[in-house]
């Protein structure tokens, strides 16, 4: 299944619980984060930004920019590339001189 996910930059995000992580941001707001919503580290960029899931950040009080965004895959928790759309041109066929049929005709 594609989940939607923004890049958000943390001060600090640490485990609590085999299940949560405790993300902190750098205004000082705290939110409890499930580990299944957690999408790893953005390595784009300098800053330290992590991959969670859009659903999860409207429930929540961090601070968020939806400047980066990417789609990732839930279960193996990749991110999915991005989708290209290319024309096809079929090559013309000229037609081909074919003799009529004696026998089809009246």
């Amino acid at each position: 299944m594609r989940v939607k996910c923004y890049s958000i930059r943390l001060k600090s995000l640490k485990r609590i619980t085999y299940k949560a992580l405790n993300a902190i941001a750098f205004d000082g707001t705290t939110a409890i984060i499930p580990i299944s919503q957690y999408y790893g580290e953005d390595y784009s960029g300098k800053d330290r930004a992590h991959w969670i899931s859009a659903w999860i950040l409207q429930r929540r009080t961090l601070p968020q920019s939806k400047k980066k965004e990417a789609w990732f895959d839930s279960k193996t928790k990749q991110m999915l590339s991005e989708i290209s759309i290319k024309r096809h041109i079929p090559a013309k066929i000229g037609a081909k001189k074919i003799d009529p049929d004696e026998t089809l005709t009246r």
